[in-house]
């Protein structure tokens, strides 16, 4: 984004213009927050609301002029949340849901459904004690989307996502509504993060600074591909390059020992989820050249999934876009990821069939 998203907001308080920007894409589109009437009507349901990405989460979305109406759904909690966001002076209604009995009506009508849900990473905690947790809660909100809002544009933010995604595909699969195209996992926040880093290291403006990041969304299978960052940053090395891999690829790591076991990457993954929303909302509406990395079902490698860019539309995926030139060092770090994210997705599909 060229400006921080707060500050876009309060501009948008004001009634001036605002603007919002892709991650992958250097498309910017204007537009008056005044007259967001112009806007079709879009219902974005977040599943996981009352929780630590779910509160922010919720908060960016309600700023967004795309956005006519908001559906808050968790197990507890809800309702405080619903309250506080929906005093907010935007265009986006707040409807609030609690409990299982409320799902169905929460999700129904439903243009996006974002899920955060799911208990966050703690010191000590392994990928499995996050993924058996986790994935139980994925599978039922899948089955419930898969009934009630079968067309709309799902984007996965629980962990782990390399193997929650493949859960949701065949859920989605049994139930005979999978489409591929409208199935997502959120690594918008590897990309934030290798912009900032690079950005920081290379002493250029974060604003115009362009980083894809392609692989998966945990440890190793992030692979950021700094030799096609924009604008150039002649003055670093390959060390640097290892080490700005190496940051990227343990930044959540990084954010729960700093909170000393009190949380997780809450702010910024809620920041990087309001942006991705933001893109499909922007494709739904048939706004042209937005591209985004995304986890998504891909013929980019040998793996069913993969997060490269993707050019996003009317119906979701448009198109996912090729690796491009690879460094050699980002060439072995490919070689690298591939067989823990086989393993990864490869567990996802045999939970979803097994329970």
């Amino acid at each position: 984004m060229r400006a921080a998203i707060l500050r876009s907001a309060g501009r948008a308080l004001r009634g001036s213009v605002s603007e919002w920007s892709s991650c992958c894409s250097s498309h910017y589109v204007q537009r008056s927050y005044s007259t967001s009437g112009s806007n079709p009507e879009r219902k974005v349901a977040i599943l996981g609301a009352a929780g630590g990405i779910g509160q922010p989460l919720s908060l960016l979305v309600k700023l967004n002029p795309l956005v006519s109406s908001i559906s808050l759904y968790d197990i507890a909690g809800t309702p405080g949340v619903a309250a506080d966001v929906s005093h907010i002076n935007t265009r986006a209604k707040v409807e609030v849901y609690g409990g299982e009995e409320q799902l169905g009506k929460a999700l129904e009508g439903s243009d996006v459904v974002i899920i955060p849900a799911g208990v966050p990473r703690k010191p000590g905690m392994t990928r499995d004690d996050l993924f058996n947790i986790n994935a139980g809660i994925v599978k039922s909100l899948t089955t419930a989307i898969a009934k009630y809002c079968p067309n709309a544009l799902v984007n996965m933010i629980s962990n782990p996502v390399n193997s929650t995604v493949p859960i949701a595909a065949e859920v989605f699969k049994k139930a005979g509504t999978y489409d591929e195209r409208k199935l997502f996992g959120v690594t918008t926040l590897d990309v934030v993060r290798a912009k900032t880093f690079y950005s920081g290291k290379g002493k250029i403006p974060v604003d115009g600074v362009n980083v894809p990041v392609v692989g998966g969304h945990a440890g190793i299978t992030i692979l950021p591909l700094f030799s096609q960052a924009t604008p150039k940053a002649n003055n670093l090395s390959d060390d640097d390059i290892k080490a700005l891999t190496k940051r990227t690829q343990d930044g959540g790591t990084e954010v729960v020992e700093a909170k000393a076991g009190k949380g997780s990457a809450t702010l910024s993954m809620a920041y990087a989820g309001a942006i991705f929303a933001d893109a499909c909302l922007k494709g739904l509406n048939g706004v042209p050249d937005i591209v985004e990395c995304t986890f998504v079902q891909s013929n980019v490698t040998e793996l069913p999934f993969f997060a490269s860019k993707v050019r996003l539309g009317k119906n979701g995926v448009e198109e996912v876009l090729g690796l491009g030139p690879l460094s050699e060092y980002e060439k072995q770090g490919l070689q690298s990821l591939i067989p823990e994210l086989k393993a990864s997705i490869e567990k996802g599909i045999k939970f979803a069939h097994g329970n």
